[in-house]
């Protein structure tokens, strides 16, 4: 069982001047086995500190780790079953692919011929069989994080752990190999921690997800469930590409509806009925900050009225970026510019014409611009 555990875990850095830095704060989190988990929030958020603890490489200022049933705290990393991926690949320069592959093993007194079945076997797996023989100065940097991925896996841990290895690759290959780490889950069956800054890349590829910022847990779930149901506005504005808009505004009742009203000079107006945002009513009159994705905008015909549902605003369009099969504008209403993504065929002619807008409520949030909590 490669199950991991974290219970009230935190990681605290001496800073200057006599102040300590708390890099992760009070986290406690549950990763089941064979299960695929990915750490993601900006720089400096906690989540290298809390996967190198995991490993062994950093000491745990106050809490407890489990790996299966055994508390690993006094662990040394060696005895802890695990396998790490370096974002620099770390490979030896001098060595043979083969021999990096092996290096591992045979530190650890495994025999010759189990030390060749395990290197063949990972190579097969990784398309890098034909690779063997070369040095690391012969690879692309696709090819050498195969053989990261390879040395990884010949030691058959129990638990693997990724620190942000793709994030030195172009785009075109970091798309191509988290799709081979995905399908090479699948294939192990095996725990994965995995790391990264980048929030497609933590949709695309976790069962479970979870948001770091300022060393504090932020959410933890599927990925889906943090798309549509952001706990708060910093998983709301993090997840997304583009993220969501948020727009300034106040709430006022009228007879069964909330009423949003975009700030002065805005033209955003929209009706929430009661039913469906109750917890609204404490906010009524108070500043409220509104949520929409830019794909829950749409471009409307100039001859909707407002009295129409769902009602349109007029804005005007700054930036048009004809993406193929969608399109992102750059809309001003006058206090705000959203972003919408649009399947509707514009080009760069539209930009300064002002065009009618609607928005999909029934995916729009509300959040407490002081708390910075969705409001359910």
């Amino acid at each position: 069982m490669a199950n991991v555990s974290l219970k009230t875990v935190s990681k605290v850095y001496p800073g200057g001047k006599g102040g300590d830095i708390a890099a992760v704060d009070n986290v406690s989190l549950e990763i089941g086995d064979r299960e695929f988990v990915v750490l993601v929030g900006p720089s400096r958020c906690g989540k290298s500190s809390i996967l190198r603890m995991i490993a062994g490489l950093e000491e745990i200022s106050k809490g407890d780790i489990f790996i299966g049933d055994r508390c690993v705290n006094d662990v040394p990393p060696k005895d802890r079953a695990i396998a790490m991926v370096f974002q620099d690949y770390a490979l030896y320069p001098h060595m043979s692919v083969y021999d990096n592959m092996a290096f591992g093993l045979k530190l650890r007194k495994f025999g010759k011929t189990e030390i060749k079945k395990r290197v063949q076997d990972a190579a097969a797996v990784l398309g890098i069989a034909d690779l063997l023989e070369r040095k690391p100065k012969a690879l692309s940097a696709g090819q050498r994080q195969r053989v990261a991925l390879g040395r990884a896996i010949v030691r058959q841990p129990k638990l693997f752990l990724f620190d942000e290895p793709l994030s030195s690759l172009e785009a075109r290959m970091r798309v191509q190999m988290r799709a081979e780490i995905t399908k090479l889950h699948q294939r192990l069956q095996a725990t994965i921690i995995y790391v990264t800054h980048d929030p497609v890349e933590a949709m695309a590829m976790g069962e479970r997800v979870v948001v770091m910022n300022n060393g504090v847990l932020q959410q933890n779930d599927a990925p889906l469930k943090l798309y549509n149901e952001p706990t708060n506005l910093f998983v709301a504005g993090f997840l997304g590409n583009p993220p969501m808009n948020f727009v300034h505004g106040t709430v006022k009742q009228d007879r069964e509806a909330f009423v949003f009203r975009e700030v002065e000079g805005g033209t955003i107006e929209a009706r929430l009925p009661i039913s469906e945002r109750p917890a609204a009513a404490d906010f009524v009159g108070k500043p409220m900050l509104l949520g929409i994705r830019p794909e829950e905008i749409e471009v409307a015909p100039f001859s909707k009225t407002a009295a129409k549902s769902p009602p349109s605003f007029p804005v005007i369009v700054d930036i048009v970026e004809p993406m193929g099969a969608e399109t992102t504008l750059y809309l001003q209403t006058g206090a705000h510019t959203l972003v919408c993504r649009t399947r509707a065929a514009l080009d760069h002619r539209e930009a300064g014409h002002r065009m009618q807008c609607e928005l999909n409520l029934k995916k729009a949030h509300l959040f407490d611009p002081v708390s910075t909590n969705r409001i359910f």
